[in-house]
């Protein structure tokens, strides 16, 4: 039994109210009712492109648009599907306006295994009702505050700051509040190979957790926090019991990021403010900042963001199969990235956002170029630049439909290093003995420190 059908009432009579209020709005009542009409209810444009590749959103994935086992993993709606073509080294340039800066590199970096197979678009993404209404209600009341870095007048709709985004740090909010499914458990993976393609697995449980979605917690301290995280190492020995906890703030002006670790071998609780920006994710042998984890997260404040506007790519999109439990790690994981095989592109509309690191400001990354998919705003691709304006590292979201739960999500995020040729690749579950948990059960009292030496219980 969960919690999430207590929740969506309560948040249905709060948006029952606050769409006839008289708030001052970020775009106008006008602007705000082609959410539903000429736009999907989350701000993609309904219609396909001119010729047709790109088919008009006609609802997303039903709840039953396929199996799910006993362990949670979704079968493949569209495995019956073949390949369009594939774009390889060989082709690569007959396809150029339609792929990053970052996917040619890749094609000269591994121009005899790195290939795209693009297969015919599917536009599955599908929300509940009343996340819809929740997008409405952002559209009308929500602003930016210090320069985009914060927000006002969201809490009371908690998703999709700015479904009619007019700039490039609004494009960020809807990615970063965007819908996962409410209060989520899952249990994944974290991999590094070596440049032969041989790997260890670190394994993680994962928690996210919403204020509006916990019913012991005091109104008055989920105000300001868009979530809570919690993330438990289960392996290798050597750091299993290992706990981080954050508290993901909205307004990150007024309150920044809290962060705090479990050390089991110290069996210390202790503050962790390098949480966050560009330092070392946890098990990633420096092949990832901690702002690389969901393609990006954190605070905006250290970049300049530019919108770019909208373009047709092919994105990784409906990975089912690289999803698949009849998979083993060692079938997914290659040299130099991972087996492509497995994998699935589609052609999609994305905005394009680039963030360039504002004057006095300090990251690894320089510039960061961003496609976000316009029908559920995760980010599918991004590409990272060094101080030298050099390509670096390449991401690519492998995104699903968990369409059981009505919430999009990913597969795996992979990490590609250009200059050193390796990679990390974080999410994979194949061989994990859980898939998602969606609308979890949870309590306040989990997310705070105290609570930390319990939870890393080995």
């Amino acid at each position: 039994m969960t919690i999430g059908k207590a929740a969506f009432g309560l948040l249905t009579a709060f948006l029952g109210l606050f769409l006839t209020s008289s708030a001052v709005a970020k775009v106008s009542v006008d602007e705000a009712n082609k959410l539903g009409a000429s736009l999907t209810p989350i701000g993609a444009e309904k219609a396909g492109n001119a010729d047709g590749s790109i088919p008009e959103w006609a609802g997303g994935l039903p709840t039953d648009a396929a199996t799910v086992d006993a362990k949670g993993f979704l079968s493949d709606p569209f495995a019956s599907e073949q390949p369009l073509f594939t774009i390889t080294a060989a082709n690569a340039n007959q396809y150029k306006d339609k792929l990053s800066a970052g996917q040619l590199a890749m094609f000269k970096r591994y121009p005899e295994t790195y290939k795209i197979p693009v297969y015919p678009t599917h536009r599955s993404a599908a929300l509940p009702d009343e996340i819809y209404k929740a997008a409405k209600i952002s559209a009308l009341n929500t602003e930016g505050v210090d320069g985009g870095n914060g927000l006002k007048g969201f809490g009371d709709s908690r998703y999709y700051a700015f479904p009619i985004p007019q700039s490039g740090v609004e494009v960020v909010w809807n990615h970063a509040t965007r819908y996962r499914g409410g209060n989520i458990i899952r249990q994944i993976t974290r991999m590094q190979p070596l440049e032969n393609g041989t790997f260890n697995v670190v394994s993680f449980d994962d928690e996210i957790s919403y204020p509006m979605y916990l019913p012991d917690l005091d109104k008055g301290r989920g105000e300001n926090i868009l979530y809570y995280f919690i993330q438990k190492v289960k392996s290798p020995s050597r750091l299993s019991g290992d706990v981080l906890l954050v508290h993901e703030t909205i307004d990150q002006v007024k309150e920044p990021r809290m962060a705090w670790l479990y050390n089991a071998g110290q069996r210390r609780v202790r503050r962790a403010p390098q949480v966050a920006y560009d330092a070392p994710a946890p098990a990633a042998d420096n092949l990832a900042t901690m702002d690389n984890y969901d393609m990006f997260n954190g605070a905006p404040d250290r970049y300049s963001w530019k919108l770019i506007g909208k373009r047709d790519m092919y994105i990784p999109y409906n990975s089912y199969r690289l999803d698949s439990p009849g998979l083993k790690y060692e079938d997914i994981i290659r040299a130099g990235h991972i087996n492509q095989s497995l994998t699935r592109y589609e052609l999609h509309r994305v905005w394009e956002v680039v963030a360039t690191l504002r004057h006095g400001e300090r990251h690894i990354y320089a510039v960061r170029h961003m496609y976000f998919d316009e029908d559920s705003w995760q980010l599918a691709l991004v590409d990272h630049y060094d101080n030298r304006g050099q390509l670096w590292r390449v991401g690519e979201g492998h995104m699903q439909q968990y369409y059981h739960k009505q919430a999009p999500g990913y597969t795996a995020e992979v990490l590609y290093d250009i200059s050193s040729g390796r990679y990390s690749v974080m999410g994979l579950k194949n061989e994990e003995a859980q898939s998602i948990v969606f609308g979890a059960q949870a309590a306040a009292a989990r997310y705070t420190p105290a609570s930390l030496r319990r939870v890393g219980v080995r």
